[in-house]
């Protein structure tokens, strides 16, 4: 069925809503890609049989049978707890939940509406039987991943229930494509992909081209380790993203539109495919959207898994069927983008905003963030720290409030030593930096970026040599190869690095690895190489005395350069067993058995199978 106008659009957002209604209990089983890896699909298929009986009650998770009603919903936040299930009208909110658990939730909540406590959140001593009682939701500002775990991230119809799709017909029928450029502008709307371009700046230099054809494109890529704000997004509300998209290639004239999707987010693409489908159906996209003769249609790439093609002109390339590698601008991407025309290209996140700021407009978004980044940001929080998961907070929150209030903290209450912001091409952040503002200007004058979002929290057993060498060998991987300053540079650093902790470096090591990445840094062709040695700049600075050690008194603190530790035996705690002997494949462990043993340092290769081995806790490392 097409919906021809913005009246039709209300009628129908009215119709679901009666429907939403009408259900007697609405069971929401997390299905995004962190919760069927930890079991979800068996709790939806326990769920649907237990249900399938049950009067006036509707599963949500999986449309897979359609007679059974049976829905999905998308990311509900809390990664590390899952599988994750909410139940409505209760508002109950279930962590860690098994098949075993379902047949008790049917019984007790489903059909009586009475909770199962013990599947409850605890923070500390108290219950969290509701997303608003846990901090890490409540502290939360959610514009972008409002919808997301909410609603059937497969349906339409139930982002049309949430107000979907009004932001277009508003746009289309009471705005010229040059007002919503000059709402965006107006907005400080920066593109989330980690340059933080202004978007309505981006916007307005596409429309004012000559050439006639453009394109509008999404970079969904997100390559960087441990960053899955945008495919989560993608995954749970897939609507809002193509919806800003459509609103975008209405602004700058634009028929034709594609998403860069990475190929490791199978369920994303599958979702964005069935949303583009629906969208067609209800004419959202293709040709006489809502009957205003503007056209628009849409189609999904997937990478082949190269970190570069985040970049924007590698990733047109790519879309093209050429190899993605970056090119000498200028031109820009604006002026000469996807085959050589005006092109629009910003991420998942920048995009699934534009709606909020068309509807509700540009004033109330500033009321959001600070003067010079405006909004929110998502991020995805991993690493040491009790609460990981997907976050979105306003743009200035400090790294103190998300990592003790909303994380809750260090795992194990360890102490806080740094956190690697904005991936291998960011930088790491101190103790010192706990309260600075995180947007895009303040971030910048600390040797770091912001990223597309991915904050990993490292505590003190963490070793700063090691993650400068991780970061860097990804990167060196993952270049592309075109320009020498990123091909070699990168190469060159990552060998300094893996001597050092190796036990093999010398303190000159030090200022060629500083000469090096300043050299990258100002000379790659990309901006990806440009950031590359943003690792090492902001440790070496930071953690020059690690270096060191690591080089002078060939030692590692945090006892992880696995060639800078010794195993040693207490010799109290020996009981002369010999198993540590037996397993040892160095024949490192001498000793006659009931007596103390000894490990020969010469000869141990530091393979930790003797720790493994030992029942009394009697060997020790010692860095």
């Amino acid at each position: 069925m097409s919906i021809r106008n913005g009246e039709e659009l209300l009628n129908k957002q009215k119709e679901v809503n009666e429907k939403i209604r009408s259900y007697t209990c609405r069971v929401l089983v997390c299905s995004g890609t962190g919760c069927i890896a930890s079991g979800a699909q068996k709790i939806y298929e326990e769920m649907k049989v237990l249900c399938r009986d049950v009067d006036g009650v509707k599963v949500e998770m999986q449309k897979d049978i359609p007679h059974t009603g049976v829905i999905k919903t998308g990311c509900q936040g809390l990664c590390e707890l899952g599988p994750l299930m909410r139940i409505e009208p209760y508002g109950y909110q279930y962590v860690h939940v098994q098949p075993q658990d379902c047949k008790e939730i049917v019984e007790r909540t489903v059909l009586e509406g009475k909770p199962v406590e013990r599947l409850f959140y605890r923070e500390k001593d108290t219950v969290c039987p509701h997303p608003e009682d846990i901090p890490f939701l409540n502290l939360q500002t959610r514009v972008v991943l409002e919808n997301c775990g909410k609603i059937d991230a497969e349906s339409i119809d139930e982002y049309i229930a949430v107000g979907g799709y009004q932001a277009l017909a508003k746009a289309l029928e009471s705005m010229t494509p040059d007002d919503v450029i000059q709402e965006v502008t107006k907005s400080g709307l920066r593109g989330r992909g980690g340059a933080g371009f202004p978007a309505g700046k981006k916007w307005s230099q596409v429309a004012r081209q000559a050439e006639k054809i453009r394109y509008v494109v999404c970079n969904g890529d997100e390559g960087d380790p441990g960053a899955f704000m945008d495919g989560s997004v993608m995954e749970g509300d897939p609507y809002k993203m193509i919806e800003g998209m459509t609103i975008a290639a209405y602004a700058v004239g634009a028929e034709e539109g594609y998403i860069y999707v990475r190929a490791e987010y199978p369920l994303s693409v599958k979702r964005l495919r069935m949303a583009i489908e629906q969208a067609e159906n209800y004419g959202f996209l293709g040709d006489n959207i809502l009957g205003t003769g503007i056209n628009f249609h849409l189609h999904i790439n997937r990478g082949a898994g190269a970190f570069v093609c985040g970049e924007g002109s590698a990733l047109t390339a790519s879309i093209e069927g050429n190899r993605g590698m970056p090119r000498v601008k200028p031109p820009r991407t604006v002026e000469k983008g996807l085959w050589g025309k005006p092109t629009v290209l910003n991420n998942v996140e920048t995009y699934a905003n534009v709606p909020k700021i068309i509807l509700q407009g540009a004033d109330w978004f500033r009321t959001i963030g600070t003067e010079g980044s405006p909004g929110t940001k998502t991020f995805s929080l991993t690493g040491a720290i009790e609460n990981t998961g997907l976050i979105e907070v306003p743009m200035g929150t400090t790294l103190r409030h998300i990592i003790y209030d909303i994380g809750g903290g260090l795992k194990k209450g360890a102490a806080f030593k740094g956190v690697q912001i904005g991936g291998p091409s960011g930088g790491c952040l101190i103790m010192d930096q706990l309260d600075v503002p995180l947007d895009f200007d303040s971030v910048k004058k600390l040797d770091a970026i912001m990223g597309s979002g991915g904050l990993v929290v490292m505590d003190e057993n963490t070793c700063m040599v090691e993650v400068a060498r991780f970061f860097m060998n990804f990167t060196q991987r993952e270049s592309c190869g075109k320009c020498v300053p990123c091909r070699e540079g990168t190469k060159r650093m990552l060998e300094i690095l893996e001597r050092i902790v190796d036990g093999k470096g010398e303190m000159s090591d030090l200022d060629q690895l500083e000469e090096l990445a300043n050299m990258v840094q100002s000379m790659a062709l990309c901006g990806l190489g440009k950031s590359a040695p943003l690792p090492i700049i902001s440790t070496l600075h930071r953690f020059r005395d690690e270096y060191e050690e690591h080089i002078r008194d060939k030692k590692c603190r945090a006892k992880v350069c696995t060639a800078l530790r010794q195993f040693h035996i207490n010799q109290e705690f020996c009981i002369g067993c010999g198993k540590c002997a037996r397993n040892c494949p160095a024949g490192a462990i001498s000793g006659l058995i009931k007596h103390p043993h000894h490990i020969d340092n010469t000869l141990c290769i530091k393979c930790g199978a003797c720790k493994d081995n030992c029942n009394f806790d009697a060997i020790y490392v010692e860095a």
